[in-house]
């Protein structure tokens, strides 16, 4: 896109292109290129090549799994329920996309409009990571068909799995509802954007019930297996509010990862208004993470203390506890701190990208590394890690695809272009 931006040919970004005309679906869908150009710049990114590899290889995996079982994929078994495709796919894409009900709350809730410039990348970034997670669950489940059972026919209010399963559906309702406003502003929709903005404020206060909740009751699917999560993962009092505490500076921090990577990738695509203020909302946003991660540190140590679990860190899972605290959260803390003290932005996103690193290695050591810790360690089977890797390329290309066209990173123009 750059190459042909260098050549004067400016993308779709509004209702009606110079001329006065009204773009079509298909212009639309184009970018507003004529399909030569758009194949050219198509072939042209490399990133598109790496995106093909790994569909080559795992999407026929993935066929493969549905075919003949997910015994084939993963080593799965009454020992280890679940493998890479949750320990990744739901307990830590899930944390990394409460940025959605934070910065609608933040601008819808509070008021706080100096904020509007990247909270349609917030919902957007909540509505794939929840969306994707599923979709990491339905290749993991033995019946995906059957999803509907546990939700609809048999009633379970007291299993926290009813819960979350009902958390997710609603919400991630939701969520499509509060994006769909970019939506219906790119096809030019006007009734039905104006009908959303209606019920913002609904649908925000609905967000922040079910995703604080669903947040919280991810940590308390642990309670079922007590003895099987290292102890000092695994606290009964606290484990709903590890999850809860620990999502928002990892929502926070992965919206700043990925506006970073918008910045430097997809400039093209972001307008004015987004540009000149990322810096600002980078540091403010930063110190909402700082403050999540303070929070979650004193809560951590709080559950050892309450456990009386201190003997273990003397122990070898106690070095590696202690490195995910202190490189997780200390380190996050520290440069996010200087970088804000010092209003430096690629600090604030260095200590964002720790704190997503640390997150994950959290969430990983939760439900696998740790998971029957007295037992043996399972190693994921190699078709799982590729079916997990061609999930995530297929949640990168479709964050790629919406980013290009609808208006996330710019404000669609209702008049003629400019």
């Amino acid at each position: 896109m750059k190459t042909l931006l260098k050549e004067g040919i400016k993308p779709h970004d509004g209702a009606t292109r110079v001329d006065g005309k009204k773009w079509s679906l298909m212009e639309k869908l184009l970018l507003g290129l004529t399909l030569d150009q758009y194949v050219q710049q198509v072939i042209r990114n490399k990133f598109n090549w790496l995106l093909a590899a790994i569909f080559i290889v795992g999407v026929p995996l993935i066929i493969y799994r549905f075919v003949f079982g997910l015994g084939v994929v993963t080593h799965s078994s009454y020992e280890y329920p679940w493998g890479l495709l949750l320990g990744f796919g739901l307990f830590c894409m899930v944390p990394l996309s409460a940025s959605g009900f934070m910065l609608g709350t933040t601008v819808e809730i509070f008021g706080r409009h100096d904020f509007e410039p990247i909270e349609r990348l917030a919902l957007l970034n909540g509505l794939l990571g929840y969306f994707f997670a599923v979709v990491y669950l339905l290749v993991d489940l033995g019946q995906p068909w059957r999803l509907a059972y546990p939700m609809v026919y048999s009633f379970g209010p007291a299993a926290v799995l009813f819960l979350v399963g009902w958390h997710v559906a609603t919400y991630l309702s939701v969520q499509i509802a509060e994006v769909s406003t970019a939506f219906f502003e790119w096809i030019g929709f006007r009734r039905g954007y104006e009908f959303i903005r209606k019920g913002t404020i609904g649908l925000t206060v609905s967000g922040i019930i079910l995703s604080t909740l669903h947040q919280g009751a991810l940590g308390a699917l642990f309670v079922y297996a007590p003895g099987k999560v290292h102890p000092l993962w695994y606290s009964a009092p606290f484990q709903w509010i590890h999850f809860f505490v620990s999502s928002i500076p990892a929502g926070l921090s992965m919206v700043i990862c990925v506006s970073t990577v918008v910045i430097y990738t997809m400039k093209w695509r972001c307008d004015k208004r987004f540009i000149e203020s990322l810096d600002r909302i980078t540091i403010s946003l930063a110190k909402g993470a700082a403050m999540g991660l303070i929070t979650y540190l004193f809560i951590k140590f709080l559950a050892v203390a309450h456990d009386n679990e201190w003997a273990y860190l003397a122990t070898g899972w106690g070095a590696w506890w202690l490195f995910e605290i202190f490189f997780g959260v200390v380190l996050a803390l520290i440069t996010f701190c200087v970088g804000i003290h010092h209003k430096n932005v690629a600090l604030c996103r260095l200590g964002a990208l720790i704190t997503v690193l640390g997150i994950l290695l959290n969430r990983l050591n939760t439900s696998l590394i740790t998971f029957n810790w007295e037992l043996y360690q399972e190693v994921p089977h190699v078709f799982e890690i590729i079916i997990s890797i061609t999930i995530f390329a297929l949640y990168i290309a479709t964050y790629r695809f919406i980013l290009n066209r609808l208006p996330i990173l710019y404000q669609y123009k209702s008049g003629v272009d400019s």
